[in-house]
């Protein structure tokens, strides 16, 4: 795992990204409810996958489930530029208003069905989903670059696993099973 990440993982005050009585459980690495069904993801898993996505400053993310924004900082601080797509607008609102206030000016906010992705900027050399899938989002996998890299957890509810998705400069999909996991289901197209 890069040193850099490890630093900014640990630098960051995840209590930033959560609102009210559940400030208090920002230190532990549990998720973290945000409202409207939705959680924080832990903070370990959070560091696995954006190790997982091998970040760099020449790269542009979609990310699929602004949430509360803690995700959307690490694609920000490591890549060139981030696509967010947040399905609720008072979360993707109040996730602007914290990255703007950190001086994060290279993220684009789209609210929508992220389960179809951000079609006019494809392709995306990088693609983080934050939320399950049933089957596998083939809108997605249409707008990952050849040579880009997509990790999502897939399922259902409670019995999902995280996947390691890479297209090859032919265009080939290739798939590797990472871990177990539990995320909030993805709600759109493929739910």
């Amino acid at each position: 795992m890069e040193e850099k990440l490890i630093r900014f993982f640990h630098a960051l005050d995840r209590s930033y990204f959560i609102e009210g009585a559940n400030k208090v459980l920002a230190p532990f690495d549990r998720p973290v409810p945000i409202g409207y069904g939705q959680t924080i993801s832990q903070p370990s898993l959070v560091l696995y996958m954006s190790d997982a996505l091998q970040l760099n400053k020449d790269l542009r993310v979609l990310e699929i489930g602004t949430g509360s924004g803690y995700q959307s900082v690490f694609l920000a601080e490591f890549a060139k530029e981030v696509y967010t797509v947040e399905l609720i607008e008072d979360l993707s609102r109040k996730a602007r208003k914290r990255l703007e206030h950190l001086s994060y000016h290279n993220i684009h906010y789209k609210i929508g069905d992220g389960s179809l992705g951000w079609k006019e900027y494809a392709p995306y050399d990088r693609i983080m989903v934050t939320a399950a899938p049933r089957l596998m989002p083939h809108e997605l996998i249409e707008q990952l670059a050849p040579t880009g890299i997509m990790i999502l957890p897939l399922g259902p509810g409670g019995n999902q696993v995280l996947m390691h998705i890479t297209k090859d400069a032919q265009g080939v999909i290739h798939e590797k099973r990472l871990l177990d996991v539990s995320f909030v289901e993805l709600v759109g197209a493929y739910t």
